[in-house]
């Protein structure tokens, strides 16, 4: 899952982007409305974290971009504001959620997760392919009954080949979805985890690597 926290206060952007990568997301920030619609333009994400009152371009028309556009993402909009009022008045610019300041960072991570279920390719509460299996919301995989003690990027590279339903994945996809927009695409970041993912899989082998198209779950 790729998540793009838009939130003016640095302090806090930098603490839910990091509590965020720890439950296994690729997560990019942004501090202004400007950096947000820049990076929007660039980068396909699966959930926004958007603070409605930002500096500049105002949150809300950060949101009425995101409605109005074909990205599929999904907003969850972000305000001190409590009244019932401007929380409606959210929703009908297009947020799909809404979150009052101060919140439990458990229930922004749980809502996160809610939306992306949402999100315009929708993933099955379990993905599976022969004896291997992902639970995407526990961030849970097992093979042939055994519970895998995996890092929350093999778990995101993992949902990623498994989602795709046995078709190749290209490295630079699996870059895209599963790293934030600071990873270094010329890097073998992408090869040294596929490497650790097999390890971890064990036999037989299910991870194949298909020339010049990248990787894919096959059949054991």
């Amino acid at each position: 899952m790729r998540v793009l926290v838009t939130e003016d206060d640095e302090i806090l952007a930098t603490a839910l982007a990091a509590g965020l990568r720890r439950e296994g997301m690729a997560v990019d920030v942004a501090l202004d409305g400007a950096a947000a619609l820049e990076r929007l333009a660039v980068n396909r994400y699966d959930v926004v974290v958007l603070d409605r009152d930002l500096p500049g371009v105002h949150g809300d028309e950060v949101c009425r971009s995101i409605a109005a556009g074909t990205s599929g993402s999904r907003v969850l909009m972000l305000t001190a504001a409590r009244s019932v009022r401007e929380r409606v008045e959210g929703l009908d610019l297009g947020a799909d959620d809404y979150l009052p300041k101060p919140f439990d960072f458990a229930e922004l991570t749980a809502r996160i997760r809610a939306l992306s279920r949402r999100a315009a390719t929708t993933l099955p509460p379990s993905l599976a392919r022969g004896d291997l299996s992902l639970d995407p919301t526990r961030r849970v995989a097992v093979r042939a009954g055994r519970r895998l003690p995996l890092t929350p990027k093999e778990l995101a590279v993992l949902e990623c080949l498994l989602a795709a339903d046995g078709r190749p994945v290209p490295a630079e996809e699996l870059l895209e979805r599963a790293w934030d927009e600071a990873a270094d695409p010329f890097t073998t970041t992408v090869k040294t985890t596929i490497g650790r993912l097999r390890a971890k899989l064990g036999d037989p082998p299910v991870i194949q690597t298909v020339r010049e198209s990248g990787y894919r779950i096959g059949e054991p």
